[in-house]
């Protein structure tokens, strides 16, 4: 058996400490930041002053869509407190829009759907807001390919 020992002194000790926690730090700001629930946002949106039906309006329209003059429906929907496989997705999609529905588990909402003019299938846009703020929302298209997507750009 061979046994090595080394006897640093207090002063390389510390030395040692300090350069690796300069490495360490070096090493965590060249690594990108990363949310720690795992949820990013994609779409980069103003949300922030969208609540009343005309800021709706225009927020739909810098999007690129044109909608009916007033929402198809407005209703209260309340939010489950569990999420099903399809809220998962639904709420993956509310992630991928800078939203998480997950901290309004339970909550009523409110809910408006504007019909989208100029498609090629019947298209809605609906919004979600708790206490008058936007908290998620998506693009429905109806028929036989129907789908629930996130909101994009409009072609032009």
């Amino acid at each position: 058996m061979f046994v090595c020992t080394v006897k640093a002194s207090s002063i390389k000790f510390f030395a040692a400490i300090l350069v690796s926690a300069l490495l360490l730090v070096g090493i965590v700001s060249i690594v990108p930041i990363i949310d720690v629930s795992g949820k990013t946002a994609i779409a980069s949106f103003d949300y922030k002053n969208v609540s009343s039906v005309e800021e709706q309006i225009v927020f739909l329209t810098s999007l690129g869509y044109k909608v009916e003059p007033s929402p198809v429906f407005r209703d209260e929907v309340v939010i489950p407190e569990e999420f099903d496989s399809v809220y998962e997705e639904y709420n993956r999609i509310q992630n991928s829009q800078g939203f998480d529905l997950d901290k309004y588990k339970g909550k009523t909402v409110t809910r408006y759907s504007w019909m989208l003019v100029g498609t090629d299938s019947p298209t809605y846009a609906t919004m979600l807001f708790y206490h008058d703020k936007l908290i998620g929302g998506d693009l429905t298209t109806m028929g036989e390919n129907g789908k629930v997507t996130r909101w994009e750009k409009a072609n032009p």
